[in-house]
């Protein structure tokens, strides 16, 4: 494991996206099967669930990878406990200890008080949470992810590609998580031309398709071409109308939308107006949370859990990213180049 990554054990870094890119191992330091070790990992979705083709879809993504990789079954020594609404999260982290699981982890800032109550009534279970950070506890391990820096670089390839001078972001709830793709993305348009007005909405959900339908009706209809949905399982509806509207125009005459959390390509694909095979996705933002839950399972496995300790996840050493997806090579070549100014610390993306 990178050390670089982990506050008070050395310098902070990053740059591991797709899950896992550039430094990072998908296995840990010991060579023995995760199972000889008896570590049983369950993971604890927020509302948006396994499906929501986004944050949650990642991490369980993840950790059935490491299943495979382990020649592990499913139930026996890792499985996914889904919630509902905010009250099954105590709920299915006391499931969870019950049930035998020893490494527990919370998919989301929404579990920050669950799995800390949790890690206090239990202390001989290791716990982990992710996108927030629970200090002062040491059986619970943090992962924090820089999105604003790849959301900055979202940021660069929307204002290098808007033909209308106006973009939109969709954003889920109000929090700090969601605040740091939201100024990025504003810092990476304004870094490339100042003027473009970015249209700035929240859904005040991370399930309701509806309202993501709506409000990206609503941009799509006063102009904004490029649009950034940073919204969970709301994303959905803002899919599903880019889809229809692209459905009824030329393909050389698309509105875009950016990817969140995984490479979101595979969801674009449509058939224009002039019958032509295309993709309004324009680009992804990577958060690697798949591998940062395989690290701390394998970690575990290896009698290093890193409880405690808070993982910071960003662009230099691969924990967030860029996915390219349909980025015109000019918008791409801008990417790249401040991508470089990031890593080599020339442009510093603030989160708020």
């Amino acid at each position: 494991m990178n050390t670089k990554r982990i506050i008070g054990l050395a310098t902070i870094g990053l740059a591991a996206v797709s899950l896992l890119a550039a430094c990072r191992s998908n296995s840990s330091s010991s060579g023995a099967k995760t199972s000889d070790n008896g570590v049983k990992t369950a993971i604890i979705t927020d509302t948006g669930g396994i499906n929501d083709r986004s944050f949650n879809q990642s991490a369980w993504e993840g950790l059935q990878a490491w299943g495979k990789q382990h020649d592990l079954k499913k139930g026996s020594a890792y499985n996914y406990f889904q919630s509902n609404s905010a009250s099954d999260y105590t709920t299915n982290t006391t499931s969870a200890q019950q049930n035998g699981y020893n490494l527990i982890i919370g998919i989301g800032y929404s579990l920050q008080d669950a799995i800390s109550s949790a890690a206090k009534n239990n202390p001989n279970t290791n716990y982990a949470i992710l996108d927030d950070v629970i200090s002062g506890q040491k059986n619970v391990a943090s992962a924090s992810y820089a999105d604003q820096e790849s959301a900055y670089l979202a940021g660069v390839a929307a204002a290098k590609t808007t033909k209308t001078d106006k973009v939109g972001f969709i954003g889920g709830m109000v929090s700090d998580v969601i605040t740091a793709f939201q100024v990025g993305f504003e810092k990476g348009v304004a870094s490339v031309n100042p003027k473009i007005k970015v249209d700035v909405q929240y859904a005040n959900s991370y399930t309701d398709a509806g309202v993501g339908k709506t409000i990206a009706a609503q941009m799509y209809n006063s102009g904004d071409d490029v649009v950034y949905q940073c919204a969970g399982g709301v994303g959905a509806g803002a899919f599903a109308e880019a889809k229809i509207i692209n459905q009824g125009r030329t393909a050389d005459d698309k509105v875009w939308l950016i990817g969140v959390d995984q490479d979101q390509n595979y969801l674009g694909s449509y058939t224009s107006k002039d019958n032509k095979k295309s993709n309004f996705v324009l680009v992804s933002t990577i958060k690697e949370v798949g591998k940062t839950v395989q690290e701390i399972a394998n970690e575990t496995a290896a009698k290093k859990f890193p409880g405690g300790q808070i993982l910071n996840e960003n662009l230099k050493n691969g924990g967030v990213d860029l996915a390219k997806d349909n980025a015109p090579a000019d918008a791409w070549t801008a990417v790249q180049a401040a991508k470089a100014d990031i890593i080599s610390g020339k442009i510093t993306v603030p989160a708020k």
